[in-house]
């Protein structure tokens, strides 16, 4: 395998709306995880936010952006993650 760096910049392929999700995301719910086929080709599945489910359509350009995912207590460990945003 080879490291690659990509531009963030992609579009909706396919995309379901999580109406009973994981315990650590059920104050989300609703949200959208989506396969995004990135510019560069690949493709990856990330959560779509900042936007209804209403909003996403295949076909939608997104941009990737970088949001924290958890922290483990006051002073414990943030971990962020990606995640996708609709391109206005």
């Amino acid at each position: 395998m080879k490291e690659e760096e990509m531009s963030g910049a992609g579009e909706i392929f396919s995309f379901t709306v999580v109406h009973d999700g994981l315990e650590q995301f059920k104050m989300q719910i609703p949200y959208v995880m989506a396969l995004i086929k990135m510019k560069e080709g690949p493709f990856v599945t990330g959560q779509i936010v900042d936007c209804s489910p209403e909003e996403v359509k295949i076909g939608t350009r997104v941009t990737a952006t970088l949001r924290k995912v958890r922290s483990e207590g006051k002073e414990g460990i943030i971990q962020y993650g990606y995640k996708f945003t609709i391109v206005p």
